[in-house]
């Protein structure tokens, strides 16, 4: 019982030293962060292929669940119906097994097939702008000269402010220089050993990322289990289910975006495709992939896989450039009005202003990737955020929609009230709420009111225009109250009037 008795010193010191440590962590973060930063980042390094595996897992089961539960499992059922030689449980690893194997080859055959069609048009398009480079600058400088000469503001400013002779310029010159460089590509290249070798070791980290992957993948449903023992285990039963339930919420989020996402993205590809082939335009096939892959990026992924694009045609013909931008931007609005909305639905629940600005957060702190998972974190957090302000509104018997708030005045016993409802409580002396009450609101818009329109207002304090702005109210209350009396009229007769 003494222990019992004691036990409120034992939270106060567990409570004190909480506080303090987190004192000195924060203060080490502060003037520490780099330390701190580095050991995080050592962290990331080592955890990096079980992050690869973790993400790879997550990515291919939505294939696997697919091929298991809507071929396997149905087409066995179909085949034996007596399959009493095999266990269950043997029959569901092989099952799984056979899952894993074609997701993985649905996998290696897209990833090959993208870049069967990338190198070569990649290979086609460099052999075919350094061959045409020559020609290219020789146009585009004949353009810059004549456009130049044709004015003579511009060429007077380059040779007096800035001592530029665009005359002097020997086209061959620069020519050989460039062709030069690109000659010697290969000593170039022979600077680049750390590159590849940190390419070297992203491919075996994602190697061995694969190898772990495949073993979430066979026991991801004990995994699954595991974390719910020790939920229930840790927790409260209430904030267990709930936790549970803010899990599933996030899969569905997460993953209904980003498969929904890329089958959007291939869409718009194989579109592209068809487009430029139609408008005869050059690389057709790259530049449908490069707008295809870019499109999983919301909102600024088509206009960045545009611009290299567009680039390109630029360099070969810059009608064709024109071209494309025009079909982009019929393509971007087609699918940000039609297909995505079909496809998407409202997987998100956030507006089109959060999107701009989850992109340009999430892509500012962490580039590419973050662009493309910052829509469906930020709808989490969003969603996350209105609970607890539903849940708020709803502890105080309060509306949580949105629009009851649009035009609110203030709030009075759980009475949602306008400005017009307002002012019609101030000329109705039997309104339900109490005199003093409306006594003060209609005596400070009123004092508004003279403040606005006192012809000598700078001469006039705020007392005397208070004082002037109570005495209106009050005779305007009792002048009401006395017609009132006098026609007999009732609320419902008066409000009539009043509206006619």
């Amino acid at each position: 019982m003494k222990f019992h008795g004691d036990r409120k010193y034992l939270y106060w010191g567990i409570t004190a030293f909480a506080v303090i440590a987190s004192g000195i962590f924060v203060y080490y973060c502060l003037f520490h962060g780099t330390k701190i930063s580095a050991i995080f980042n050592q962290i990331v390094s080592i955890c990096f292929p079980i992050i690869v595996g973790f993400c790879l897992a997550y990515l291919i089961t939505p294939i696997i669940n697919s091929i298991e539960y809507r071929i396997l499992i149905p087409l066995s059922k179909k085949v034996s119906k007596n399959s009493k030689n095999k266990s269950s449980k043997n029959r569901k690893k092989l099952f799984r097994a056979i899952s894993i194997f074609i997701a993985y080859m649905i996998v290696f055959w897209c990833i090959y097939g993208l870049f069967a069609m990338i190198i070569p048009e990649i290979e086609t398009s460099i052999t075919s702008i350094i061959k045409q480079f020559p020609e290219t600058f020789d146009k585009y400088y004949t353009m810059l000269l004549n456009f130049i000469n044709d004015n003579k503001d511009v060429s007077n400013f380059l040779e007096d402010t800035l001592s530029f002779d665009i005359k002097s310029i020997d086209s061959e010159k620069v020519i050989n220089i460039i062709l030069t460089q690109v000659e010697n590509i290969g000593s170039i290249l022979s600077t680049l050993s750390t590159t590849v070798y940190s390419a070297l070791k992203t491919t075996l980290n994602v190697v061995i990322g694969m190898i772990i992957s495949v073993y979430l993948l066979f026991d991801k449903e004990r995994f699954a289990a595991q974390a719910k023992k020790i939920c229930y285990s840790l927790l409260e039963m209430h904030n267990a289910n709930q936790l549970i339930k803010d899990c599933r919420f996030i899969h569905k989020t997460f993953i209904g975006f980003i498969s929904g996402k890329i089958f959007d993205s291939i869409i718009i590809g194989v579109l592209c495709f068809i487009g430029t082939t139609i408008l005869h335009l050059h690389y057709p096939i790259l530049i449908s992939v490069i707008v295809g892959v870019t499109n999983v990026i919301p909102f600024f992924g088509p206009w960045l896989g545009a611009i290299p694009c567009a680039f390109l045609l630029l360099i070969i013909n810059p009608i064709e450039m024109v071209y494309f931008l025009i079909f982009i931007l019929f393509l971007q609005q087609l699918d940000g009005n039609v297909i995505g909305p079909k496809i998407l639905g409202n997987s998100t629940g956030i507006s089109g202003f959060w999107v701009i600005f989850a992109i340009t957060f999430f892509g500012g702190m962490y580039g590419i990737p973050g662009m493309f998972i910052g829509v469906p974190v930020f709808a989490v957090i969003y969603a996350f955020t209105r609970r607890f302000i539903n849940r708020k509104l709803k502890a105080k018997d309060l509306p949580i929609e949105t629009p009851e708030y649009e035009n609110v005045y203030e709030i009075h016993n759980k009475e949602f009230i306008t400005k017009d409802h307002l002012y019609t409580e101030i000329q109705n002396p039997d309104s339900n709420r109490k005199a003093s009450d409306i006594q003060d609101e209609g005596r400070y818009h009123l004092f508004r009111f003279l403040q606005k329109n006192e012809k000598d207002s700078s001469s006039t304090s705020e007392d005397s225009l208070s004082s002037i702005a109570k005495d209106k109210l009050t005779s305007l209350l009792h002048k009401n109250q006395d017609e009132a009396e006098a026609t007999g009229e009732s609320h419902e007769d008066k409000d009539e009037k009043e509206n006619k």
